[in-house]
């Protein structure tokens, strides 16, 4: 299994690169978010994720380890192919996949073409407890949690617990469940404070 490949893009298109290394030229299938990292790039190294059937040996390629990640459990939920992950990922930045499930938006999926209300509640039924698993760090309950956060640690604030002890407590919680409505979140940090 190829893990990526380093060297020289020499053809870039909003679908696909082509990159060149001991003098062999990869064709990668990329999304839009991808190719727009890689304009304006002459050496770049390449995530890269290999589909082989019986017909065809296709490579993907990611310019994050995250966007890989991502898109790996969107074709692991059944009905959505290489194709249709890749163009969920050229819509929407792998933070706005993880949002778009953890809050369960489906007329967010939904607006991406080729996604029907059916695929986007499986994307959601099926990636919602997975799609944490490969968050980098705090990064995206961050985004997700924000305004959540931000009132817990007030309420938590005016009953007189430490700004510290309480953000200690309120990203131990979230990073176990982060879609917690403001009222549970308190509660539980009560209970660790």
């Amino acid at each position: 299994m190829l893990e990526y490949i380093k060297g020289e893009i020499t053809e870039l298109t909003p679908t696909m690169v082509v990159l060149e290394q001991n003098g062999i030229g990869y064709s990668i299938n990329i999304s839009l978010n991808s190719y727009t990292q890689l304009q304006g790039v002459e050496h770049s190294r390449i995530f890269i994720h290999q589909v082989i059937r019986e017909d065809v040996h296709l490579l993907f390629g990611f310019t994050t380890t995250d966007e890989r990640e991502v898109f790996r459990l969107l074709i692991s939920v059944s009905g959505v192919g290489a194709n249709t992950a890749r163009m969920i990922l050229s819509s929407m930045s792998s933070d706005e996949v993880r949002m778009a499930v953890s809050t369960e938006n489906v007329d967010t999926l939904k607006g991406i073409k080729g996604i029907g209300a059916k695929s986007a509640q499986r994307i959601i039924v099926d990636l919602k407890d997975k799609i944490g698993e490969v968050t980098s760090g705090n990064e995206i309950f961050k985004k997700v949690d924000n305004t959540i956060k931000k009132e817990a640690l007030s309420a938590l604030e005016i009953l007189g617990f430490s700004k510290k002890n309480a953000e200690k407590a309120i990203d131990k919680l979230l990073l176990k469940n982060s879609s917690m409505p403001v009222e549970e979140l308190i509660k539980q940090a009560l209970k660790l404070l």
